[in-house]
């Protein structure tokens, strides 16, 4: 009878020993977990810029605040460009990366920093899965530089207008927000509905 008792007594000490560990896991888990997303949304926000946004400032004229850089070729650029963007080519034609003209890139940025105080700079590439302005945002942080990356590329941008932009800014077209030539170019500002709205919850 002791030795039954013994065994009822040491079984719910395990049993709750156990119990208390898993729960403590899934907690722990569940927290981690959680601590990733916040990162994950944190890092998004601060790293991420909107082509809303961006197209919504080039609406309404107002182009003071940031510079836009254009990673692609120089040829590429010429052809056709977002307007407002300036090139710093990451590419030396459309087949040729320049990722070993490291300090080139490095000093081009620094020099567009410093001739443009508490601008936000703003970088794109060919595509929203093209990974050069990720690994030019990299390089350039490990250098003690800090720029943002649009969210969509060149080609999103230039061909897919109407699959990002919102139902109501059909009225506008992409050609008053692409030029050609070596200038970065200046938007029209036609003032049209901006359902984006205002504030720390817009676009």
């Amino acid at each position: 009878m002791k030795n039954t008792i013994n065994i009822v007594i040491a079984s719910a000490i395990v049993g709750a020993v156990a119990g208390g560990l898993v729960s403590y896991g899934l907690l722990n888990s569940s927290t981690s977990e959680n601590k990733l997303v916040k990162e994950f949304y944190e890092t998004e926000n601060a790293v991420s810029v909107s082509p809303h946004h961006l197209r919504k400032e080039m609406t309404k004229g107002n182009t003071d605040s940031y510079v836009l850089v254009d990673l692609r070729s120089q040829e590429e650029y010429e052809n056709e460009h977002i307007v407002t963007a300036i090139n710093i080519p990451a590419y030396k034609d459309a087949n040729n990366s320049a990722y070993d003209e490291r300090e080139r890139i490095i000093n081009s940025f620094r020099s567009v920093i410093d001739s443009n105080p508490g601008k936000e700079i703003v970088m794109y590439c060919y595509s929203m899965p093209c990974m050069t302005s990720r690994k030019i945002g990299k390089l350039l942080a490990e250098n003690g530089i800090y720029v943002k990356h649009l969210n969509i590329g060149w080609n999103e941008w230039r061909y897919y207008w109407n699959l990002w932009n919102h139902d109501s800014e059909d009225p506008t077209d992409v050609s008053d927000y692409v030029i050609s030539g070596k200038e970065p170019g200046v938007p029209k500002a036609n003032g049209l509905p901006l359902p984006c709205g205002e504030g720390e919850f817009s676009c």
